[in-house]
């Protein structure tokens, strides 16, 4: 009698050729999101691109050639616009940097008290005080702002950094405290006990456990609470009118003038040196920033 054997492809073969089939015809879709992204990614970093081009470029190049590379390199704008103000721009710099320490700290101590004590304690109205403080992330700055000018001004604060340092001593950065709770509301409440049975009170326990553990947070409010300072200009432009306490942003400001001639090669130049300390910033600390915010319950 005569036997028929039927070989059958084996099932990791059959898997494998699934595996190369599905590449092949996923591979359109993916060039073309690639071709999307990268498109995009190019329409983003154009003006920076433009900008940092335009300051080697001399003045009447400017808006005549939109290339991205000048027909003559002019260094000359970065030493313009390094003296071309009654004060070096290196004092604005450092101003910047001052007042955005001082907001980071106000805003780290401040932030991550109030937080630790709507996520932990227990007090009257809580809730109605956590409803009213996530209230204010939607009041507009616009309508607070003649008010506290008013207050500042009877203070006189004005034309000092006392308006825009006293303030974040306050925990009145709402986002960031709402940052701080979620990550605090992660942590767990066994650890606040187990320190308790070995007497430690309220204030320990933020100090030993909370705070430690905060780290990843107080590290990205860190970073967007310096860039969000270094990048201020309305609230420093209404504050400030002596040039001597000129941050970056006013400091570009004063290269414009409206009845006069504007110096537009000296603006870009120093644009593009005030950008340098932020980029370096994101690049040492992108990995902060997304374990912070993906540990605080508000990624996506």
């Amino acid at each position: 009698m005569m036997t028929t054997t039927v070989t059958r492809p084996a099932p990791e073969a059959s898997v494998r050729g699934s595996r190369a089939v599905r590449p092949a015809r996923r591979r359109p879709g993916r060039v073309a999101l690639y071709v999307a992204i990268t498109l995009g990614a190019a329409a983003m970093v154009y003006p920076i691109a433009w900008m940092f081009s335009a300051s080697l470029k001399p003045d009447e190049e400017i808006f005549t050639n939109i290339g991205l590379i000048p027909s003559t390199f002019d260094l000359s704008n970065y030493v313009e616009g390094w003296f071309g103000l009654s004060q070096p721009f290196s004092t604005f710099f450092l101003n910047s940097f001052l007042l955005g320490a001082a907001a980071v700290v106000g805003n780290l101590v401040s932030c991550s008290l109030a937080a630790y004590a709507f996520a932990r304690l227990n007090f009257f109205a809580r809730g109605f005080w956590f409803a009213i403080m996530m209230g204010t992330i939607m009041l507009p700055y616009h309508v607070t702002l003649i008010p506290q000018y008013t207050l500042f001004f009877e203070l006189g604060w004005v034309n000092t950094y006392l308006p825009l340092i006293v303030p974040k001593l306050l925990a009145t950065d709402a986002f960031f405290i709402f940052l701080f709770i979620q990550f605090i509301r992660g942590i767990p409440r066994e650890l606040d006990q187990a320190a308790m049975i070995d007497g430690a009170g309220p204030v320990r326990i933020f100090g030993w456990i909370v705070l430690p553990l905060l780290r990843p947070a107080l590290v990205t409010g860190a970073i967007f609470t310096f860039m969000w300072t270094y990048n201020d200009f309305l609230s420093q432009l209404i504050y400030l009118s002596d040039q001597r306490l000129f941050t970056v942003p006013l400091a570009l400001r004063a290269f414009l003038d409206t009845t006069g001639q504007s110096s537009w090669g000296p603006m870009f130049a120093m644009s593009a040196l005030s950008l340098v300390p932020l980029i370096v910033i994101f690049a040492l600390f992108q990995r902060q920033i997304v374990e912070g915010l993906a540990t605080s319950g508000l990624k996506g």
